[in-house]
């Protein structure tokens, strides 16, 4: 018995166990659109630009551990969406990513929007093919869901020309094989890690992404509390890896070498686990690592082991299992519980001093974002799950925020901005019984700002908090960065084309006009009133903050 290839595709779907597609409609994609009425357990949900689609379905992955389907519009479509598929593609998702072709019969014609779609998608993503014949339907999904899965994991493209979504074909879907590739870690190999750390007078450890997505937190948490280690974050993180508040937390590492020796030159020894170590946005010429240091690093792929600099000890395997054998064979050791409470002093002093600076700041006008994210925090019920891009005042989102666990908190990989608001709508899709506080400053926002339509069109209970300093702040910063590393003197100064004024943004009213209610709010008294409209809403609300920039700071 034949079939049509677009039911093979969406069979493979189901096999997979998709439950929704992402995606922006299109001509091309109608094979797949009238399909889907056969296939009523396959939600799509509607986004108005491609990016929006797939940075939703990026966070969709991330926030359900499965894999995500994004469907994109031929050649402008595509284009659209690679700059999120970048991000999916820094962020480890696993995720498909197709795009309706133009009939292949009119190849040489050059129709229309016609366009060599691998070629574009290749560079972001892990694979990308286009689908020839009815035949190659089965193989090339099966394939696809392989390789997004394999690790590390990341987005495969596959093309989809609308003549033969048409062809018929007796080969049927079938599901990628299971591969274990997470094989346990030698118990000798743990045991020399083991006893470096034991020998170590001051070790630390460095968590990536991929604690959280292997459900290690709690491993490494009670291995930093065996060894009395001080923990960091990457710079830019997805997932929160190590609590925020737990006194052995240091925050996150600088932007280059020299802010991360720094923070890790006087550790004797450091312990890295599960991130791509490491991300820099400066150039400096020195090690993060003093020459004394001891480096260990343990990954779930050999891929990923010592790829930047020497490593003392490399392990691969499974992370869970790894960790958690690693706590029983470090044992007892000497020195950690005097570690343990120099850290808790220490956190405790830097806790009286955060203090002390958001009293000093507590009646600037504008707010500072210190003030205005206390008071959101203390407005909102604990169980609400956190989609972070604040960028320049995520150290306050941090120190306010309290993730309970991995999926209590997401954030956007790569460094391209608009993955908050946009992410909001994959996580939401997600975790439909929970609560979204999607946190974005004003130019991030604008990137994906229609992903607000999504939201009110599909009734999902985002509450969309944007800190509007009315300036893209993190360039400001980067042009003193620049100058300053370059011994630049620029005749534009202070910060050229930077300000996100005249006109000032109305958030409310683009928010109004796709469905969605919100409000201004100026003073920081207002906001606990603010978040109690937003929560009495069975749906999404925007809420915009107008909070201090860096040039004009207020009036203490």
């Amino acid at each position: 018995m034949t079939a049509p290839a677009r039911h093979v595709f969406l069979d493979s779907l189901t096999l997979h166990g998709v439950e929704k597609i992402f995606g922006n409609p299109g001509t091309t994609e109608t094979p797949l659109l009238d399909s889907l009425r056969d296939y009523p357990d396959i939600e799509y949900v509607v986004t108005l630009h491609e990016g929006v689609a797939v940075c939703a379905a990026s966070f969709y992955a991330q926030a359900t551990g499965r894999t995500a389907v994004a469907n994109m519009h031929v050649a402008p479509g595509l284009g659209n969406a690679i700059g999120m598929i970048y991000g999916a593609l820094k962020a480890n998702s696993p995720l498909i990513v197709t795009a309706g072709a133009q009939d292949t019969r009119m190849r040489l014609r050059n129709p229309v929007l016609g366009y060599d779609l691998v070629s574009m998608a290749a560079p972001v993503t892990k694979w990308a093919v286009q689908v020839e014949r009815g035949d190659e339907m089965a193989p090339i999904m099966r394939r696809a869901f392989q390789i997004a899965n394999q690790h590390p994991k990341g987005p495969v493209f596959v093309a989809l020309p609308i003549d033969v979504m048409e062809h018929r074909t007796e080969i049927a879907a079938v599901r990628a094989d299971e591969v274990i590739v997470a094989t346990p870690i030698a118990q000798s190999a743990l045991d020399k890690a083991a006893a470096l750390l034991r020998a170590s007078d001051s070790p630390a450890i460095v968590v990536g992404d991929d604690v959280a997505r292997a459900e290690a937190v709690d491993s490494v948490v009670a291995l930093a509390e065996r060894i009395g280690a001080a923990v960091y974050n990457e710079l830019i993180t997805a997932h929160a890896a190590f609590p925020h508040r737990h006194p052995s937390y240091r925050g996150r590492l600088g932007p280059d070498h020299a802010a991360m020796r720094h923070a890790l030159g006087n550790h004797d020894l450091v312990l890295l686990i599960g991130g791509p170590f490491f991300e820099e946005i400066w150039h400096t010429p020195t090690s993060p690592f003093a020459p004394h240091t001891r480096v260990v690093q343990l990954e779930a792929s050999e891929r990923t082991l010592a790829f930047n600099f020497p490593v003392t000890l490399g392990l691969a395997g499974d992370l869970r299992d790894g960790i958690a054998r690693l706590v029983e064979a470090v044992g007892n050791v000497a020195g950690s519980k005097a570690r343990n409470e120099q850290l808790t002093v220490l956190r405790a002093e830097e806790d009286r001093q955060a203090n002390e600076r958001l009293k000093s700041l507590w009646d600037r006008s504008p707010m500072t974002p210190a003030r205005a994210l206390h008071e959101l925090v203390a407005a909102l019920p604990t169980d609400v799950v956190l989609v972070d891009e604040s960028i320049t005042a995520g150290g306050d989102v941090m120190r306010n925020f309290a993730p309970r666990g991995p999926h209590d908190s997401y954030g956007g990989r790569g460094g391209g901005i608009g993955q908050g608001v946009a992410g909001a709508i994959g996580v939401a899709v997600a975790h439909r019984d929970r609560r979204i506080v999607a946190v974005s400053g004003d130019g991030s926002a604008m990137y994906s700002v229609q992903s607000l339509w999504s939201a009110a069109h599909h009734g999902l209970k985002i509450l969309f908090v944007i800190l509007s300093n009315r300036e893209y702040r993190v360039l400001k910063h980067n042009a003193d960065q620049y100058r300053s590393r370059f011994d630049v003197a620029s005749s534009n100064t202070p910060y050229p084309f930077m300000d996100l004024s005249k006109p000032t943004l109305d958030f409310p009213a683009m928010a109004a006009g796709m469905g969605v209610a919100g409000e201004v709010v100026t003073d920081p008294d207002a906001i606990r009133s603010a978040v109690e409209r937003a929560l009495a809403v069975d749906g999404p609300y925007l809420i915009d903050l107008v909070v201090e920039g860096l040039e004009y700071r207020g009036s203490a």
